[in-house]
């Protein structure tokens, strides 16, 4: 942490478990890369802990943590995670405790139960022998020179059946060394203020130990529980950055410190690292696979998107009538969104965002409005497609470069699929004076025709290596003509730059796909174009 921030009383440290508490989240894998990228972001992001896994549990794990020592955090401590020694052994005889050291890092995080029915009837052993497990873990770890974070699982589970008892495995983590005693709320269960008022009790009976809270999701109050607990006294608070963990999640560390830092005075990153919060979760979202949620507070791509016209309308004159804070604060952006609720003053507010000098009375605003009331009838819909709309806007004004054109292409479907790939795809394009033909296969048709556009490109533009398609929707618009219905196709996609939508509209599936897929990848060479020849939008 840093020496400003540790010296002040209102100072709040972060420990996020990404890596390992969010790679339990279903639908998440962490490769070794995929972990050494991870700590980049969250380093990046001013996070003062990282839990990096347990090098006890797997060789993957093991072998992140070799070769992390190669290239460590500039700021952030790396934490080993494990449990106390086995019952009946000492620490220095236990291979999860030997693999902690192993793994080389300054910090350790060891959880041990609090919970008496645990300890009784799932660890099965007597509740002294877990508080001697405890003592003797903690001690293990402080004799070798590591920083020893203790998590007392099931703290507050453990706390309204036996309150003595569950402070008692705080005391005796406390006594032996350990450097922070958290409070996990593991079962997820409790509301703010159970957590607010049995945390004050933990922080009155050990004076002097510093306090944290470790929440879970399941009553969908995660990040309030974590809120309450710094109230009642707690000073390290953990979670994952967008809230990734087993059943319903952790809580969501890109919620909690804009909460503390912005609205209760806590200091927990560098104002520049705040800034830098919305990139980060886009960052590590694309890493994990995952779409980040539009609704995501502070960072989602709606968390500051306006829809109606009377709201768009006080913004413009008032930011803060419908925003409680400004995007740029942790890095977001303001939008205006186009629907047949915004109002006409909407598209000249996203115009002259894109070409400043038109005006109301300009002829091209005038043409683009009337372009897009006739795609918008067509069934194109724009409010999630805002690469696409400014493109027709830069296509009006002349301003649209051609950077490929199609000649033909083709797509195949095999069935029956006995192979991992189910279709490929031959396209000829032409980029400036020079011809390319490329095929490719995919796990369906629109899958093969994106993967043999992007092998097609990449020999005159390698950039397009970098964008990955991140979400991709289908909607039926005239249900009552069934297979002969038009569609309309919503990308997503995105680089270490950000994320962009694009649309295309078409009684074939195959066709609306591929002007999306253009459109997507002649947004992201236009706004490489602009930013060489350094034009600002």
């Amino acid at each position: 942490m840093d020496l400003i921030r540790a010296a002040a009383e209102n100072a709040v440290e972060i420990f996020d478990s990404t890596l390992r508490d969010g790679a339990q989240g279903e639908g998440i894998s962490f490769s070794p890369e995929d972990k050494l990228a991870v700590v980049k972001a969250l380093d990046y992001a001013g996070i003062d802990y990282i839990e990096a896994g347990n090098p006890g549990s797997n060789p993957k794990d093991m072998e992140f943590f070799k070769r992390v020592r190669e290239n460590p955090p500039r700021r952030a401590r790396l934490v080993a995670f494990g449990s106390t020694r086995r019952k009946g052994i000492r620490a220095e005889e236990d291979e999860n405790c030997l693999s902690l050291l192993k793994a080389g890092t300054e910090a350790v995080a060891v959880f041990g139960k609090a919970w008496d029915m645990h300890v009784t009837e799932i660890i099965r052993t007597g509740l002294e022998e877990n508080l001697n497990m405890i003592r003797d873990t903690v001690s293990f770890f402080k004799s070798n020179g590591r920083e020893v974070i203790f998590d007392a699982e099931h703290f507050f589970d453990g706390f309204k059946n036996s309150p003595q008892y569950a402070i008692e495995a705080l005391r005796a983590a406390h006594e032996a060394g350990a450097d922070r005693i958290v409070l996990c709320e593991t079962n997820g269960g409790c509301l703010p203020d159970e957590v607010g008022r049995i945390t004050a009790e933990a922080v009155k009976s050990l004076p002097g130990a510093v306090i944290g809270i470790h929440c879970h999701d399941d009553s969908g109050c995660a990040a309030a529980n974590s809120l309450a607990a710094v109230s009642a006294g707690a000073r390290h608070v953990q979670g994952t950055y967008l809230g990734y963990g087993e059943r319903c999640g952790n809580a969501n560390l890109s919620t909690i410190i804009p909460n503390l830092q912005i609205k209760m005075g806590f200091a927990c990153v560098p104002e520049q690292c705040l800034e830098r919060f919305t990139r980060t979760a886009r960052w590590v979202s694309e890493i994990a696979n995952q779409s980040l949620y539009r609704g995501m507070p502070y960072v989602g791509g709606a968390a500051f998107s306006h829809k109606a016209g009377m709201h768009i309308d006080a913004v413009a004159k008032e930011p803060g009538s419908f925003e409680h804070i400004s995007p740029e604060t942790v890095g977001n952006e303001r939008r205006f969104l186009m629907s047949e609720v915004a109002g006409r003053g909407t598209v000249l507010k996203k115009i002259s965002r894109i070409a400043p000098e038109l005006t109301k009375a300009s002829p091209e605003t005038a043409e683009i409005c009337s372009l897009v009331k006739q795609l918008e009838f067509e069934g194109y819909s724009f409010e999630a497609a805002e690469a696409s709309f400014e493109l027709l806007v830069k296509r009006v004004l002349g301003r649209k470069k051609t950077f490929f054109t199609l000649n033909y292409f083709k797509t195949v479907v095999d069935e029956p699929n006995n192979d991992r790939f189910s279709s490929s795809a031959i396209i000829k394009i032409t980029v400036g004076d020079k011809t390319e033909i490329t095929a490719a296969e995919g796990d369906g048709p629109v899958h093969a025709l994106d993967n043999a556009l992007r092998r097609a490109l990449e020999g005159f533009y390698p950039l397009i290596g970098g964008v990955h398609l991140t979400d991709y929707k289908v909607r039926v618009l005239e249900p009552q003509k069934a297979t002969g219905a038009k569609v309309r196709v919503l990308i997503e996609s995105s680089d270490e730059t950000g994320s962009w939508s694009t649309v295309g509209v078409s009684t074939d599936v195959i066709d609306a796909s591929w002007k999306a897929l253009v459109e997507s990848v002649e947004y992201r060479l236009m706004k490489e174009e602009e930013i060489n020849k350094k034009i600002i939008i």
